[in-house]
């Protein structure tokens, strides 16, 4: 059995050097979409285009303003004199928000009453208002906690605060949402070049007409489909190792867990994402079918069903059941496990598990196909 396996993993790495523009596409690929992903989904929003609206026109507004864009998140594109430019601004989306100060806020803040500054955020993108509510929250508190201690310094009293939060992130100190993404993203890359390339093996041996020389052979169904997958399980270690590497060198993400860990993860979701390529391609009866259909049943669950980019938690309960159809759920849960909080086997082992009975529910369902044909 071992020989005729071998036999059968050589002809498929004959194959595939044979193939120049399929190699071409299943090593380029993968560093392509990285690169693409990785800079084009990002949830930190910077450069805020504000303007303001100063009817005070004192020290107090010129330093709150510094402080915003001081930072990157906010840029300063215009004063305005009167309550009609808002709408012209907002309305043409020269600016994302408009900040106006009343005419009498250094009169109230020399008087030590309270102060209130308008923030007109357009909201047509929710998550990017959000975030916009949410730097302006913090550049508010600072300046506050500022103006605080400058009057206890002339004053000299001494503050009091009861309870002082003190957050701290973990993993990701810095909420950058690449880091965030690129594991995900590396999930989504491996099961779409290793699904399609490995649908469309026993598909070529169809319609080039080779296929009846192996039914005829003493090769089993089983034998046939290791053959083939051994091959593209190497090539897809081979992409995980480049996605990895891109990865470090263009967004600067190391692995804090067991690099082991990670080979025996990435070697078991391979597995699974295998058999789902070996099933495809041994129902599909041309490569165009193949193709297709290895991008329907891996592109699109891997995207939007695998917590790569849209949270399951906040999905209803039913298309949370639905997520469990792609091995690229639990996959990502293992890769941020490994990649960014550096955690051991007790934190994932279940989705190991999982990608062990999707893989095996698949192969068993390929052999089942493939010995139907021969039977035929």
């Amino acid at each position: 059995m071992f020989h005729r396996i071998l036999a059968i993993t050589k002809k498929e790495f004959k194959q595939l050097k044979r193939d120049k523009r399929m190699l071409f596409i299943v090593f380029f690929f993968p560093v392509v979409l990285l690169a693409i992903f990785g800079y084009a989904i990002n949830f930190d929003v910077k450069h805020i285009k504000i303007a303001v609206y100063d009817q005070d026109k004192s020290e107090y507004t010129r330093e709150y303003i510094n402080g915003l864009i001081s930072s990157e998140y906010f840029e300063l594109v215009t004063y305005i004199d009167s309550d009609a430019e808002i709408k012209k601004l907002l309305d043409e989306k020269i600016v994302q928000a408009v900040v106006v100060f009343p005419n009498d806020l250094s009169k109230k803040l020399n008087d030590k009453e309270d102060v209130k500054v308008q923030y007109l955020v357009d909201g047509v993108e929710g998550n990017t208002a959000n975030v916009i509510v949410n730097y302006v929250n913090a550049a508010t508190i600072n300046y506050s906690l500022k103006l605080t201690k400058e009057y206890l310094a002339v004053t000299g009293k001494q503050s009091y605060i009861p309870i002082n939060l003190e957050p701290r992130f973990w993993f990701n100190p810095e909420l950058e949402s690449t880091k965030f993404l690129i594991p995900g993203l590396m999930g989504m890359i491996l099961i779409i070049t290793a699904v399609v390339s490995v649908s469309l093996s026993i598909v070529r041996e169809k319609e080039r007409g080779t296929i009846e020389q192996i039914n005829v052979s003493p090769l089993s169904s089983f034998e046939l489909i290791i053959g083939k997958t051994a091959p593209h399980i190497v090539i897809s270690f081979l992409n995980a190792a480049i996605v990895l590497l891109a990865g470090y060198v263009l967004f600067g993400v190391v692995i804090k867990g067991s690099i082991l860990l990670l080979l025996l993860s990435t070697f078991i979701f391979l597995f699974a994402v295998l058999g789902l390529g070996i099933f495809i391609s041994s129902v599909a009866d041309s490569q165009q079918v193949a193709f297709q259909a290895a991008n329907i049943t891996a592109l699109l669950p891997s995207l939007i069903l695998s917590g790569f980019i849209f949270p399951i938690e906040s999905m209803p309960t039913i298309i949370q059941w639905v997520t469990n159809i792609t091995p690229a759920k639990f996959y990502v849960v293992t890769l941020r496990a490994i990649l960014l909080r550096g955690v051991g086997l007790s934190a994932f082992w279940e989705q190991l598990i999982y990608m062990m009975i999707f893989g095996i529910i698949f192969i068993v369902l390929a052999t089942v196909v493939d010995r139907k044909a021969k039977a035929a």
